[in-house]
């Protein structure tokens, strides 16, 4: 006797379709699973006997082979344990074969039946659409999210007993209700709260129109984490696109809620993160790291320096390339990493580098393993260094409030809207995307200003990477300014942006 349906295999955050054949045939009692299924799929050899029979289903007592195909396709997650188990049931001509085909199965099961709440249901549902498919069957508390598939047909099942009553026409699933209206943006934090550092200020604006990379550099209580915090509030609101990608991300990473993510991300890692964890990985499963958690939003670094030196090293595939390669004994797997890169960081051990207000204690050996953290080809990739000045009384004790996030918000969407209409053939929707090529043909430089630049090459011994670099930043201030050419102006701010904190002194840079 002989079954198929369709199952599907998620690598990465891309889910791959999988068919799911079984024979049942002469031979002791046994399940025998073949076609490279991960450590999770063999372990549903000891689930799928127990749930069937918890749906007063039969088992048969005979010899049952599983294939799964492709061979070539390295299958992992409990996500396959509801297609093979429907795959038996075909065999045993419990369900009608007929009515199965058009349809991907997804989801684990429990002993008892039910189905399990299940990571990757998102990517699952893509790849059903994408191949065409009527439907996917998925547990109960995956449906809302498969649902954000469109012309794709959801059926949200508690448990086994219920998808076999569909396929029977015994059991009709509950309508599942459609997203709802986009919620009000509501942050508990706000730009206004900030006192004083209006350079810092500036520089967060600058880095939310263009998207570029920034590393604040201060003492200890100077403000840089209460910026870096207030980074999202002045984001644009992401589309459609982009929340899909980012909910796939969370889906994946079993960190999903069952709704379209709406908010751009802010992740905030510990220094004591491993490389694994913050850029992606794992022994038996690849899962996103906190650099792709972070797609389409922010990701703050405190402390950076604190960091291990390998960990922060591998931000440069990411930082430059916005996706990042992970290969273990598992596989290969390629997640998205595009993302804004906050790093906070004292100039010092003590914190007290530079500091007019306190004396610096630490030696120089010490400054140097501190700084020697932060490599050349690393700093290379941020565009926007800055010292955050101590606050002072003045400043501490003012009474007047700041500019809100909603007016800086709106002048960053504007800014937005120009690189939109700009790249709209391209492909790219912010200036710190472009390629470097692609950056110096889209500039739109005057004359004088093209001149500064190169002039700026040698006096600030910028590297093609560091001139690119400034070029878009360029680009960005020119936008906010709502100027069709850079100007001069434009390119003195980004170069004062280029330079590295005084207090972080690169003699000390490995």
């Amino acid at each position: 006797m002989y079954g198929k349906v369709t199952g599907v295999t998620v690598v990465g955050v891309r889910g791959h379709p999988v068919t799911v054949e079984s024979h049942v045939g002469r031979g002791l009692p046994s399940l025998t699973l073949t076609g490279q299924p991960g450590a999770a799929v063999q372990d549903a050899r000891d689930r799928i006997r127990p749930a069937i029979e918890s749906a007063k289903l039969e088992w048969p007592l005979r010899r049952v082979v599983v294939n799964l195909v492709p061979g070539n396709l390295r299958k992992e997650g409990p996500g396959l344990d509801l297609p093979v188990a429907m795959s038996v049931l075909a065999a045993t001509r419990q369900v009608p074969s007929s009515r199965l085909r058009g349809w991907a199965f997804a989801g684990e099961l429990s002993l008892r039946g039910s189905l399990v709440s299940t990571p990757g249901v998102l990517s699952v549902a893509i790849a059903a659409a994408r191949q065409g498919l009527r439907g996917v069957v998925v547990p109960e508390a995956n449906a809302a999210e498969a649902a954000l598939v469109e012309d794709l047909e959801v059926v949200g099942a508690p448990a086994l007993a219920e998808v076999v009553g569909f396929f029977r026409g015994s059991w009709t699933p509950m309508p599942i209700p459609g997203p709802g209206d986009d919620p009000q943006r509501s942050h508990l934090v706000d730009l206004s709260e900030i006192r004083g550092q209006a350079q810092a200020r500036r520089a967060l604006e600058v880095a939310a129109a263009g998207g570029h990379n920034v590393l604040l550099i201060g003492s200890p209580g100077a403000g840089k984490t209460m910026l870096a915090r207030r980074l999202p509030t002045i984001l644009p609101a992401m589309s459609r696109e982009e929340a899909l990608e980012v909910t796939q991300l969370h889906s994946v990473a079993g960190l999903l809620q069952g709704e379209l993510v709406r908010e751009r991300p802010f992740r905030s890692p510990h220094h004591t993160v491993s490389p694994a964890a913050l850029l992606g990985g794992g022994s038996a499963y690849l899962r996103p790291g906190e650099v792709s958690l972070a797609t389409h939003g922010v990701l703050f670094l405190d402390e950076f320096t604190e960091f291990r030196r390998d960990a922060i090293e591998g931000l440069r595939q990411p930082l430059e390339d916005g996706r990042v390669v992970v290969t273990r004994m598992a596989g290969t797997a390629e997640f998205p990493a595009r993302f804004t890169l906050v790093a906070a960081a004292n100039p010092c051990p003590c914190g007290y580098r530079g500091d007019a207000s306190r004396r610096c204690m630490c030696r120089d050996d010490r400054i140097g393993v501190y700084t020697a953290k932060l490599s050349g080809p690393l700093l290379d990739r941020v565009d926007i260094r800055l010292t955050v000045p101590r606050l002072t009384k003045q400043e501490l004790l003012g009474q007047e409030p700041g500019e809100p996030s909603a007016a800086v918000r709106e002048r960053v969407e504007e800014a937005r809207a120009r690189q939109r209409r700009r790249y709209v053939d391209l492909g790219s929707f912010c200036n710190a995307q472009l390629p470097g090529p692609v950056a110096r043909r889209e500039a739109r430089m005057s004359a004088s200003a093209e001149s500064l630049l190169a002039e700026a090459v040698d006096r600030h011994a910028l590297t093609g990477r560091g001139f690119d670099r400034v070029l878009k930043v360029a680009r960005t201030i020119a936008d906010l300014a709502g100027s069709e050419r850079v100007e001069p102006d434009h390119v003195v701010e980004a170069l004062a942006y280029r330079q590295t904190p005084s207090a972080l002194e690169l003699e000390h840079v490995g």
